[in-house]
């Protein structure tokens, strides 16, 4: 009984600093540990959620690691892991409203944002393909594939038919190096060409290739290769 009146105490002068603070009043397990309670109501989730920023690295590696990797650490069920991978859900809905159906090439920062929820902490390559309209109005965003974008006999098509079905006048592609390093490989760069030369033939423009990683970015108009 003793234990679990100081976990009602502790949690609630928890949310009490949030509540007065916000996120700044409290370190990256004690945000951790506010999604816990709601999925683990009657025990310590301080240690659960100190083990979670060791395991994977921080508040944000911890929203974006994959559900069998929560779960892998001592304490976290499905409900936890659910609780955990909601929060980067709802981040990166937030940050899709700010984005969607509006001119991407004015809010070129708030692109950025957006995709660095989406993909900057993925431990594995990520393939996106943003779709405009004739006034660069962003009408789609979609994950073409996981894993490497070194298969130029199938992007270049892909990525032209799709903008075609959809009626896109030009296109943003984006890809995330999970290394850190957003420098643009040799097959980024033969693989990018070979989507703007296609594009270019039907109509398409190719406004830009983005490499996201988890604090920086490339972009290839900005280095010269588009």
């Amino acid at each position: 009984m003793a234990d679990e009146n100081d976990h009602h105490e502790h949690r609630k002068r928890l949310r009490s600093r949030f509540l007065k603070g916000g996120g700044e009043a409290l370190h990256d397990y004690e945000l951790l540990e506010l999604v816990l309670f709601l999925a683990i109501p009657r025990k310590d989730t301080k240690p659960i959620a100190k083990a979670l920023i060791k395991r994977f690295g921080g508040y944000a590696e911890t929203i974006a690691a994959e559900p069998d990797a929560l779960r892998a650490v001592e304490g976290v069920g499905e409900a936890a892991a659910v609780a955990i991978k909601s929060i980067g859900a709802a981040a990166e809905r937030l940050a899709r409203e700010q984005v969607m159906n509006r001119p991407v090439l004015s809010s070129w920062d708030r692109l950025l944002a957006y995709l660095r929820i989406g993909m900057g902490h993925k431990p594995t390559e990520q393939f996106r393909i943003l779709l405009l309209d004739a006034r660069n109005i962003l009408i789609a965003d979609e994950a073409q594939q996981e894993g490497t974008v070194n298969h130029k006999p199938v992007y270049p098509r892909e990525v032209i038919k799709r903008a075609l079905e959809l009626g896109a006048t030009a296109i943003i592609m984006v890809h995330n190096h999970p290394s850190g390093d957003p420098t643009p490989s040799q097959a980024d760069i033969a693989m990018t060409r070979e989507v703007m030369e296609a594009g270019a033939r039907l109509g398409i423009a190719l406004h830009d290739h983005v490499i996201i990683t988890r604090a920086r970015h490339a972009s290839f108009k900005a280095l010269g290769l588009i």
